[in-house]
């Protein structure tokens, strides 16, 4: 009889990037920021912190504003998008303080300059922060008009070398059709970079995939409101859908 005890469970992925969109951490109330929507993925992200994984997290700022909403254009598209990398600062500060209260250090970078509120993104001092064992959030998407979170995610991954990105989102994967109008809709376990664009996926914006597919970083589709499935994801068990080559 084998009385060892089993060997401890040893993460897949050692340097992340969680994409959070701005409407995970909308309240239920339909409130801009829900303290008990942000504190529970601070938790996920605290659970998987303890397996001493390195973590960047982009947020989106949907709950608050974004920029390409103003289907009428009255407001000018540029300045909209200020206004939603703004938004994106919120969320990152509330994130940042959700995380801190459960005893996670961590800081904030943005691409605007706000000297202030955050440290201006610095690929160099990121990654020092993750070596130090901090979760970096990176507000404010690119800095530039026109680019999506979903962009400034893949170029964020890209630049500290994150192993794969984690695409945070209500639902559990990407499936062959809309499971909402088809019930024999199939989650989809792989799907190639080409697929995700040829078929024009709303998962991500088209610049993010070819990003992701022009550098070979995957990308994971998952349900980060089950609970546990950020763990889940990170110890590479079968959850939600990876999107490679």
């Amino acid at each position: 009889m084998n009385t060892s005890a089993p060997e401890p469970a040893v993460p897949k992925y050692r340097r992340v990037l969680i994409k959070l969109s701005g409407e995970s951490l909308g309240g239920a109330d339909d409130s801009c920021i829900g303290l008990e929507e942000t504190h529970g993925i601070a938790l996920q992200i605290l659970e998987i912190k303890k397996l001493d994984v390195q973590i960047v997290i982009v947020v989106g700022g949907g709950n608050i504003f974004r920029g390409n909403q103003d289907q009428n254009r009255t407001i000018e598209r540029a300045t909209g998008d200020y206004m939603g990398m703004l938004a994106t600062v919120i969320n990152s500060l509330a994130l940042q303080d959700a995380l801190e209260k459960n005893g996670v250090e961590t800081r904030v970078q943005t691409a605007l300059s706000i000297p202030p509120v955050a440290e201006t993104f610095i690929r160099r001092r990121a990654i020092r922060h993750l070596e130090r064992g901090r979760v970096v959030i990176f507000g404010a998407g690119t800095g530039n008009p026109y680019f999506s979170t979903d962009t400034a995610a893949a170029l964020r991954a890209n630049e500290i070398k994150a192993e794969v990105i984690l695409k945070a989102t209500k639902v559990d994967g990407i499936y062959d059709r809309d499971p909402m109008k088809h019930q024999d809709a199939k989650r989809l376990k792989t799907i190639t970079y080409s697929e995700a664009l040829q078929k024009q996926l709303k998962v991500m914006d088209s610049t993010a995939f070819s990003l992701c597919r022009d550098n070979n970083t995957p990308i994971i589709v998952f349900d980060i409101f089950k609970l546990h499935n950020l763990k889940k994801v990170i110890m590479g068990q079968n959850v939600g859908t990876l999107v490679t080559s």
